[in-house]
């Protein structure tokens, strides 16, 4: 992988990557295992790697994870010797009865087999307080660890922001082109840009070549890192309409602001140039190019039309 200037690209060290290879390739051979590629199943084998997403967690004994995707476990492992409680999901069978074999000796690990799009941390975090130990504050926080199955990234970030029982951080190891996107300015903003950069505060920890995993993803990595606010920087007292605005947006990325929300919102076009006069916006940028605090000054001018068409809320 060639690096650009200045970025953070982690160099792979063979002598220990070669031993989580062989850990790897012995586990996947004693239980009859293969990766399944519809998955997204690339096993991480570079100890280094393991050594910065760790690092990037501040992991204490009065921390509980949740990891998404342990596979064969091999970061639940360091996991479970650094943080008070780890539970990892996994929506895999055969992953799912392995690990719990593998790391049947640690008192502080639990697994689930489940999607985990339809796991509410809300409701997980309850039942699973009675097994934390002592030192672990209650009602209990938690701390989002994991290599991100490719197809799935996005739809785990947004379970995870929109949850009403939020992370206090998530590190994430995900594509390194969905990374470049997360921590991305305006003038190359995209819908998942605005959705993170709504609730937390991302950087890029690492760039990961694609040979530190087994099977060689297609792809290069990049850890993430995702400090949630304790709120939004900016004010929406209603996120769904908010966010009906910005995907409204995105929906025509190639085109003008204007012609986007005209087309999505089904409004006149004289309409929508006059919102966006009125709020500070020229008509002709795209929606990569606003911030955040922008697009919160847009939703607001449409809340106001809103009201003034419909003042009494009928109809």
């Amino acid at each position: 992988m060639r690096s650009k200037p200045g970025e953070k690209t982690y160099h792979r060290h063979p002598a220990k990557a070669e031993s989580l290879l062989v850990q790897t390739q012995r586990l996947l051979r004693r239980f009859g295992l293969q990766p399944r590629k519809g998955l997204g199943q690339h096993f991480l084998i570079d100890e280094g790697v393991l050594e910065l997403i760790i690092a990037a967690a501040g992991l204490t004994p009065a921390n509980v994870v949740l990891e998404v995707g342990p596979g064969l476990g091999i970061l639940t492992r360091e996991l479970v010797t650094k943080a008070g409680w780890v539970v990892a999901i996994e929506l895999d069978n055969q992953l799912a009865s392995m690990l719990g074999q593998v790391l049947s000796s640690a008192k502080n690990f639990t697994i689930i087999n489940e999607d985990i799009l339809d796991v509410d941390p809300a409701a997980l975090l309850p039942e699973q307080e009675g097994k934390f130990p002592p030192g672990i504050p209650r009602p209990a926080s938690y701390k989002v660890v994991a290599n991100l199955p490719y197809y799935i990234t996005a739809l785990v970030l947004r379970h995870f922001l929109e949850a009403s029982l939020k992370p206090q951080i998530m590190v994430v190891m995900v594509q390194k082109e969905v990374a470049e996107t997360i921590v991305a300015k305006p003038g190359k903003m995209s819908l998942l840009s605005v959705s993170v950069q709504f609730y937390g505060r991302p950087e890029i920890v690492s760039f990961v070549p694609a040979t530190c995993f087994y099977p060689v993803p297609e792809v290069d990595s990049a850890i993430v890192k995702i400090s949630l606010y304790d709120k939004p920087p900016v004010a929406v007292a209603d996120t769904e309409s908010f966010f009906d605005l910005v995907r409204a947006g995105f929906s025509a990325p190639r085109k003008q602001l204007a012609n986007a929300l005209s087309q999505r919102l089904k409004l006149p076009k004289t309409t929508v140039l006059s919102l966006l006069q009125e709020g500070g916006i020229a008509s002709q940028r795209r929606a990569e190019t606003l911030t955040l605090a922008e697009w919160v000054g847009l939703w607001q001018t449409f809340l106001r039309m809103r009201t003034s068409a419909n003042p009494k809320g009928t109809g």
